[in-house]
């Protein structure tokens, strides 16, 4: 559907209210080991003078130019963003509004608005690397059908939306410009479940500690970015973590001070994301929370797998995860198994 512009060409929000590794090689290194023959025989003020100083000078400076072009080398393979939307969910025949709407910094975001039920819990949908919002057309429709309303948008460089992303940074201003545009709609944080898949579940696990959702939905996730790099290449990360360089995205420092329900998704054979990484951080949170795994999915392919078994697990885990106590008043976490 078409979004209105105004007579100076902005965008007017549709929805209303209440709706690698590094290529260094070490070579070229000064070596500290003295050859057979005259290097043996050199004077001490020879080993120790301003030649030595310049060597480690030089091998500091080359040392740094391997970290910063190392961690360049890996942005680029974390952030891997698709232009192309080769469907969108009229697919199914289900309604949509697009959405445009701006970041703190003035990057212009696109997302899809699917109206849901009346009285359920908004998802807010994060989606993972290597796509757009397009590749989520599955689960749109099958969190469409159990009656979610549903907001998903891409973040900066993926899809339609404008920008680029170079650091973790940027999709947290993404995601914050994402809650920033749903409350000026009528949308109360605590009617919005944040669901998060794979580098995504990095995203909303940010946003929860930020705000308080109705809960967290976390699928594919991993531990963290170096995890992820010592799982794919022992090398790489053993060149970068011997050098103390922390990567972005360390879902396993921030989980333990997740205060909503929390529901952790993986497939057992996700060949992308080791099922273990999830199974660390359900050990790392607090409750409540809970652990469903599909024991022959893959990386994010969950409702392929088995679709019951999964929209189960998101009516009995989220669905109910609040009630308003009538004696007190006071709101009650419920978790359901």
């Amino acid at each position: 559907m078409p979004t209105s512009r105004n007579k100076n060409g902005g965008v007017i929000d549709p929805m209303p209210a209440g709706s690698g590794r590094s290529v260094s090689r070490r070579r070229g290194l000064p070596s500290t080991r003295s050859e057979a023959g005259s290097e043996a025989e050199a004077s001490p003020s020879q080993n120790c003078g301003s030649s030595c100083r310049g060597h480690a000078s030089r091998y500091l400076l080359l040392l740094l130019i391997m970290v910063i072009l190392g961690c360049s080398v890996l942005n680029r393979y974390i952030f891997i963003p698709k232009k192309i939307l080769p469907a969108t969910p009229e697919k199914y025949a289900i309604a949509y509004r697009e959405i445009w709407f701006r970041t703190s910094d003035r990057v212009q975001l696109n997302g899809w608005f699917l109206p849901g039920a009346a009285g359920r819990s908004l998802v807010l949908f994060f989606h993972g690397n290597a796509g757009n919002l397009s590749d989520n057309l599955e689960y749109l429709n099958l969190l469409h059908r159990a009656g979610f309303p549903i907001f998903i948008f891409d973040y900066r460089g993926f899809g339609k939306s404008g920008g680029e992303p170079l650091q973790e940074n940027d999709l947290y201003l993404d995601g914050r410009a994402a809650l920033a545009y749903l409350a000026r709609q009528g949308w109360p944080q605590e009617k919005i479940i944040f669901f998060g898949q794979s580098l995504g579940s990095a995203v909303a696990l940010q946003m929860a500690l930020e705000t308080k959702p109705a809960g967290l939905v976390m699928e594919g996730s991993f531990t963290s970015m170096n995890d992820m790099v010592r799982h794919v290449s022992p090398l790489a990360y053993y060149t970068v973590g011997w050098w103390g360089i922390h990567l972005p995205f360390d879902n396993s420092r921030k989980i333990a001070r997740v205060e909503v329900p929390l529901l952790l998704i993986h497939g057992e054979k996700d060949p992308v994301v080791p099922v273990q990484m999830t199974r660390r951080l359900f050990a790392l949170a607090g409750a409540p929370k809970m652990l469903h795994i599909i024991s022959d999915g893959g990386h994010c392919n969950a409702f392929d797998r088995n679709s019951s078994a999964y929209l189960a697990a998101w009516s009995g885990y989220l669905l109910s995860i609040s009630a308003t106590t009538a004696a007190s008043g006071r709101k009650t976490m419920i978790f359901k198994p």
